[in-house]
């Protein structure tokens, strides 16, 4: 093609081949291959089902998916049960400790679940786990009364990290219900509890469908709880399988044939979503900007407050407490005598243990990479896609988005499975992370920048087009400017939980590019809790000096508030 002809071409055009290009290695790629090699001969390469018949060929294998399937429906119904209360009284009631409640929430969120597991491990582990050991003390029994290795144990768990999920959908929804319908019901006669089941839910339904849909997704697809607690209880997960198809010898095209069910039931739940919401209208009247007045509990609000205080001790008071003193004590299991707080495992963690020192610098710098790559992606891909610069822009929007529906852990074999073997033999290195990270964490990037794009008006840049300057110079000077706040909260947005992403990690990581998430990992494994609860506690505390940050940049909790 000669230089003339090249100078004709449109510039969005060459963007939008750019973007394709991108969303082709990021997202295509990976589960294209993933979905080649799941049909297909190690050696040869040849088409067969035997991969299929290998993966699904065992009873235990069958197991363990249905352990999963039942672990899902576990986990939401406790996250129901713990998510619909709270959202509840803090949008529509005057209980008090409100912010209370929203504090302990994101506290919930921000901890990471294998984090949170090892804090139910030194609570609730057979006789050894402080509950035990105080309902021993107390009662003067021989053996404690939990048992965190089990099926329930390993629900519970699930449940007060993934709960969250549900309470962030549903109490905005709840927040945009007007009173307006609820007084109607109350002067024909209703009571508050039979307005809020008949009135208030129904309309939150579609928020409710959506949170059960997340919660169950993140239940079957996390890897680190159920490998510190189902394992040694000695049944198997999804999961958890799949990390035993990549010991020796791996089995890339058995993982790749057994991780499909997760794909299928991820696609299935979301076409079931919209196929119940298109069946059923959700609309209130009065529109969002009606008058929301707190429903009065009376005698209910103590009662009401004991509830969300319990629940935010189970997930965050306790497990919280245990690893504190883990990490401050020369032995957890000695307890909290002064001559056993010691600031040693601090110490040996950042200064001395260059494995750990190495994990801390990785997370960050990877981090740090994702973030500024799938927020610069998802810039351009949302401002392709709203100011219609090209035809078919909404592909890159759909390819964008794509990712939230496949679990992480389907997505690191994808990219096991594309980017290690030879010629690009990837696996191990830096860049395979990177990679798999801004492709898992681009749809919060994209929502994120989406929202922020829509909010600025396209006249203000014709503005500028008017007067001379060309769509760089309206970028730069007017839409750049705008976006600052947006992009600095996405950025933490994304920075945030790349730097403690486990599942896909535990797949990719390499002996140079171990990060703190799988060091974490492996600290737990070899029963080191006083250096592992130390690392852990470093990373929340850079997590909550970050999350306050977030909170200054965008003004309220922006790691539970929606994309937009």
């Amino acid at each position: 093609m000669s230089f003339a002809r090249l100078r004709q071409i449109e510039p969005s055009s060459l963007v939008f081949g750019v973007l394709i290009i991108a969303m082709v290695l990021l997202v295509v790629g990976p589960i294209a291959r993933l979905l080649l090699v799941s049909v297909q001969e190690a050696e040869t390469g040849a088409l067969t089902l035997a991969n299929y018949a290998a993966a699904y060929g065992r009873p235990r294998y069958l197991g363990a998916l249905l352990n999963s399937l039942m672990l899902g429906g576990t986990v939401c119904a406790l996250g129901l049960a713990m998510a619909l209360p709270l959202a509840w009284a803090v949008a529509r009631t005057d209980m008090p400790g409100r912010n209370f409640t929203k504090i302990m929430v994101l506290g919930a969120f921000m901890i990471p679940p294998y984090l949170g597991a090892v804090g139910w491990m030194l609570l609730a582990g057979p006789n050894a786990g402080w509950l035990n050991r105080a309902w021993m003390w107390v009662t003067g029994a021989e053996n404690g009364i939990f048992d965190i290795y089990t099926f329930s144990g390993l629900a519970l768990v699930i449940a007060l990290s993934s709960f969250p999920y549900i309470y962030v959908f549903v109490s905005s929804a709840l927040e945009l219900v007007s009173s307006e319908l609820e007084d109607a019901a109350s002067i024909l006669g209703s009571g508050p509890w039979r307005t809020t089941l008949r009135v208030t839910m129904p309309l939150v339904m579609p928020a409710i469908i959506a949170g059960v849909i997340v919660c169950f997704l993140e239940s079957i697809a996390l890897f680190g709880t159920p490998a510190l607690i189902a394992l040694p209880a000695r049944f198997t997960v999804v999961t958890t399988q799949l990390w035993q198809f990549f010991e020796f010898p791996t089995r890339v095209e058995v993982a790749a044939a057994y991780s499909m069910p997760l794909l299928v039931v991820t696609v299935a739940l979301f076409g079931l979503q919209k196929l119940l919401l298109a069946r059923k209208g959700y609309v209130a009247v009065s529109g969002k900007g009606g008058e929301r007045r707190p429903l009065r509990l009376g005698a209910w609000r103590w009662p009401m407050f004991g509830y969300c205080f319990f629940v935010a001790l189970l997930a965050v008071i306790l497990p919280m407490i245990v690893l504190l003193q883990a990490a401050f004590a020369k032995a957890w299991g000695r307890g909290f005598a002064l001559d056993n707080v010691t600031l040693r495992n601090f110490i040996y963690i950042l200064f001395e243990h260059d494995k750990a020192r190495a994990s801390v610098g990785n997370s960050f710098q990877y981090g740090a990479t994702t973030a500024f790559i799938a927020i610069g992606l998802a810039l351009a891909v949302a401002y392709v896609v709203n100011r219609r610069l090209v035809r078919f822009g909404g592909v890159l929007s759909f390819l964008c988005m794509a990712p939230f529906v496949i679990p992480g852990i389907v997505l690191a074999i994808g990219f096991y499975a594309t980017y290690a073997p030879p010629p690009l033999a990837l696996y191990g290195t830096a860049t395979i992370l990177v990679l798999a990270f801004v492709t898992r964490f681009l749809p919060i990037a994209y929502a994120n920048a989406d929202a922020a794009i829509k909010a600025i008006n396209p006249e203000m840049e014709e503005a500028v087009r008017i007067l001379g300057g060309g769509r760089l110079t309206a970028i730069r000077r007017v839409v750049a400017p705008l976006l600052k706040k947006s992009m600095a909260g996405g950025w933490l947005l994304v920075f945030i939980p790349a730097t403690r992403e486990l599942s896909a990690a535990i797949f990719l990581v390499g002996p140079n590019t171990r990060v703190m998430s799988v060091l974490l990992y492996d600290l737990s494994e070899e029963g080191n809790f006083e250096q592992l609860a130390a690392l852990g506690t470093v990373l929340l505390a850079i997590t909550l000096g970050l999350s306050l940050i977030g909170f200054r940049v965008i003004g309220r909790d922006f790691m539970l508030r929606r994309g937009g």
